[in-house]
């Protein structure tokens, strides 16, 4: 088969060696994408007189049944035709005849699969945002039925405070919000057309670079043709994104696996998002879960992967970035997959408001009150840390919690202690009191749910 490019070359290459360098087996994926920026290009070779208007008629014609085709997966790629951009010019040609070659006028490879990464990324990267909103408000679903459900507060995975579970989940929240920002962020430098920088130094045909980017929908042209086909920063941007969005689900993924354990037993998974075993009957295993957390890892690797794909490419267009594209192509996946699976397991997931509650009253979460309530009364914290110290030793000596203790034994530990401090240990006034700013307290919690949804209308 002869080259599209093969004019200079006298030998041609083995089948092996074409299917080495070949990237048309996963940048089909931009099929839709290259047929959207080639319709906007010919437009604009016609408004700049470079084609006539029967030209680009023909052209545009051609390149619409090409998309038809590929909506319904009907068209037959070749590995000898390399990549995406040189199969459709073939197919073009083979459906309206030697105009097609037109189609290819003041443009280049490079800039034309530097445009497909920015129209396939912003679209994806506008879907992952819509994601988040939706896993957002199954959180705050959850959220709004359990502000006054009190679940053990962990640091070091120690029982610390009690908490709210609505505020536990409500962390998540805004971990997303975070996300959903940086997002919103990176599209504005996805939103530049490299369209028409040719293969690194522009073309000597006189076209309109600012109007086939307003065809496209960018917001503006890059204004350096080298920096045009060779950045990928935008895509970086994307992956870091990304790996700070399934970190946070791995940090949530890693929290269901516990709670759903029966050691913990503070919340069940839907049958939807748990598997069986093949040989013990009796299990149910947070698999979806697992498998999110499993995958935060690939995704790490392919932001890892580009970083040092790019570190030591000259200006401008190179080879190696070729490898550009499947790790892009995999977080895409990766992460919408993922969102949505957390999305379904929050929505779906039964909470055991009943072991939670018993937990938060078989502990030491509420010595801290101890300390606070001396501290209120004059006594230097420190000092009040040190009785209340004192009082979870004798407790634990005596298989006992702060709330069995009689007061003979407060008051021995100090006189300032009065007949209140059992209504103050009590789990429901620990998190009540806690009315801070973006605390815990019940108030707080609602005021934080008007909050998110205020941040989701606005979006």
């Amino acid at each position: 088969m002869t080259k599209l490019w093969g004019g200079r070359f006298t030998k041609s290459a083995e089948e092996w060696v074409d299917a080495f360098g070949a990237s048309i087996p996963f940048d089909k994926e931009l099929v839709e994408e290259d047929i959207e920026g080639s319709l906007a290009h010919v437009k604009m070779l016609a408004a700049c007189n470079i084609l006539t208007n029967d030209e680009a008629s023909t052209i545009k014609t051609g390149l619409e049944t090409l998309l038809e085709k590929a909506k319904k997966d009907e068209l037959d790629y070749s590995i000898q035709n390399e990549d995406i951009h040189l199969n459709l010019e073939k197919f073009l040609t083979d459906e309206i005849g030697p105009v097609g070659g037109k189609l290819h006028t003041g443009r280049s490879r490079n800039d034309q699969i530097a445009t497909d990464m920015h129209l396939y990324l912003k679209k994806h990267t506008e879907e992952i945002m819509d994601a988040i909103k939706q896993m957002q408000q199954a959180l705050l679903h959850q959220a709004e039925q359990h502000i006054e459900t009190i679940i053990p507060g962990y640091t070091h995975l120690q029982r610390a405070q009690p908490i709210s579970f609505a505020h536990h989940l409500l962390a998540y929240f805004w971990m997303l919000e975070r996300d959903y920002g940086r997002l919103q962020d990176s599209l504005k430098r996805m939103n530049v057309s490299p369209l028409g920088a040719g293969a690194l130094a522009g073309t000597t045909f006189p076209i309109d670079r600012h109007y086939s980017a307003e065809l496209l929908g960018f917001d503006s042209i890059y204004e350096n043709s080298l920096d045009a086909v060779s950045d990928r920063d935008f895509i970086l941007e994307f992956m870091s994104a990304s790996s700070m969005i399934m970190m946070h689900l791995s940090r949530l993924s890693e929290e269901m696996i516990l709670w759903s354990s029966q050691e913990f037993n503070f919340v069940e998974l839907d049958d939807t998002f748990a598997t069986g075993s093949s040989i013990m009957p009796q299990k149910k295993n947070p698999d979806m879960a697992e498998l999110v957390r499993g995958k935060t890892g690939r995704v790490y690797g392919n932001f890892v992967s580009l970083l040092t794909l790019l570190k030591g490419l000259p200006l401008a267009y190179n080879k190696d970035m070729q490898e550009d594209k499947e790790g892009m192509f995999d977080t895409v996946t990766t992460v919408k997959g993922s969102i949505k699976i957390f999305t379904g397991m929050i929505e779906t997931m039964t909470v055991n408001t009943d072991v939670m509650a018993k937990e938060t009253h078989s502990d030491f979460s509420n010595a801290t009150e101890l300390a606070d309530y001396l501290a209120s009364k004059g006594l230097p914290f420190r000092e009040a840390h040190e009785v209340v110290g004192k009082l979870v030793l004798t407790c634990i000596e005596r298989g006992i919690y702060l709330l069995d203790l009689p007061m003979t034994d407060y008051k021995q530990a100090s006189s300032l202690f009065e007949e209140d401090i059992y209504d103050v240990l009590k789990p429901s006034t620990v998190v009540a009191r806690r009315n801070s700013a973006g605390g815990t307290g019940f108030e707080q919690v609602r005021k934080a749910i008007e909050s998110g949804k205020t941040a989701l209308q606005q979006k």
